[in-house]
C-alpha cells in the first residue's frame, strides 16, 4: 500500500512482496477517551500494586482449567521471530510435589547454609526472612514450572535456532503472574539454584532448560508478607530529551 501524504512511515509495513508471501489481518484496535485510559491504567496499577510473593499457601483445591487459562494468557506474550519458546509443566500429583520438594530444598541448603550464596546475597536476602526450608512447594495444589526452549526440534529430529529466548519466556512470565493475581490467586517465582533436577524429575527434554517455578493457590489465611516499600516513579522513570546538558 503506497504512503499517503500525510503518512510518517516511508516504508510501510508490511510491504506489499511480504504481504503477497506470507499472511497478514488488519488490526482491530481498542481506542479509549484518555479519561477512560486513564481510569484503566489507575484501575490496573491498583491491582497489580497489591500483588505480593506467597510463601504460605493453603491446601485449597484449584481448577485445573484456571491453571490452563493463566498458561494460555501467559502465551500472548511476544516472542523473538515468534518462536513462544517456552513450555509451561504443571504438576498436581503429591508424590511428585514432594520429590520435588525434597530436591530444591537440597541445592536451597547448600545455598543457605554451605556458603554457596555469598554474604551480601545473604544480607539482601535478611529482610524476607527466606531460608532452605520450602513445604510450600507441598502445600500448594499446583507447582508449575516454566522451561524455556533453548532450541527447536522438529518432528524429523533436526533443529532450529529460538531468538531472545530468555527475554521472551521473561515476558511470559510476567504475565503468567499477572494473570494470577487478577483471578486472585497467588504464586511465588521460585528459582533454586541450580534447577537441573527439574528437567529431570518432569521428563523434559535436553532442549529445555527450566527457568523459574511457581508454586500457585490461594494464600493460607491469615498469611504475611514483608512490609516493603516499591520505588517511586521518580527513581524508576526517567524521560530522555535531546536537550543539550548544562
Amino acid at each position: 500500500m503506497a504512503s499517503k501524504p500525510d503518512d510518517p512511515y516511508e516504508h510501510p509495513y508490511p510491504a506489499p512482496d511480504l504481504a503477497a508471501r506470507h499472511p497478514f489481518v488488519a488490526l482491530e484496535p481498542r481506542r479509549y477517551p484518555e479519561d477512560e485510559m486513564r481510569a484503566r491504567a489507575r484501575a490496573f496499577h491498583e491491582t497489580a500494586d497489591r500483588r505480593r510473593s506467597v510463601r504460605m499457601f493453603s491446601p485449597e483445591p484449584v481448577p485445573r482449567d484456571l491453571v490452563e487459562t493463566a498458561v494460555m494468557a501467559a502465551s500472548t506474550a511476544p516472542s523473538g521471530a515468534h518462536k513462544q519458546p517456552w513450555t509451561f509443566v504443571a504438576v498436581s500429583d503429591s508424590h511428585l510435589k514432594s520429590r520435588i520438594r525434597v530436591a530444591a530444598e537440597e541445592e536451597e541448603r547448600k545455598n543457605y547454609l554451605e556458603n554457596r550464596m555469598n554474604a551480601e546475597w545473604q544480607e539482601a536476602l535478611a529482610p524476607l526472612g527466606t531460608d532452605h526450608h520450602k513445604e510450600y512447594l507441598e502445600v500448594a495444589p499446583w507447582i508449575v514450572v516454566l522451561f524455556e526452549q533453548r532450541y527447536e526440534v522438529r518432528p524429523d529430529g533436526t533443529t532450529r535456532t529460538n531468538y531472545y529466548v530468555k527475554e521472551s519466556v521473561g515476558i511470559a512470565a510476567g504475565l503468567f503472574v499477572a494473570a494470577l493475581h487478577d483471578m486472585g490467586l497467588a504464586t511465588l517465582p521460585h528459582t533454586p539454584s541450580p534447577m537441573a533436577f527439574l528437567r529431570t524429575l518432569l521428563g523434559r527434554p535436553a532442549n529445555e532448560r527450566p527457568f523459574v517455578m511457581f508454586p500457585v493457590g490461594h494464600a493460607l489465611d491469615g498469611a504475611q508478607v514483608p512490609d516493603l516499600r516499591r520505588k517511586p516513579l521518580a527513581e524508576i522513570f526517567v524521560e530522555v530529551t535531546d536537550d543539550p546538558v548544562v
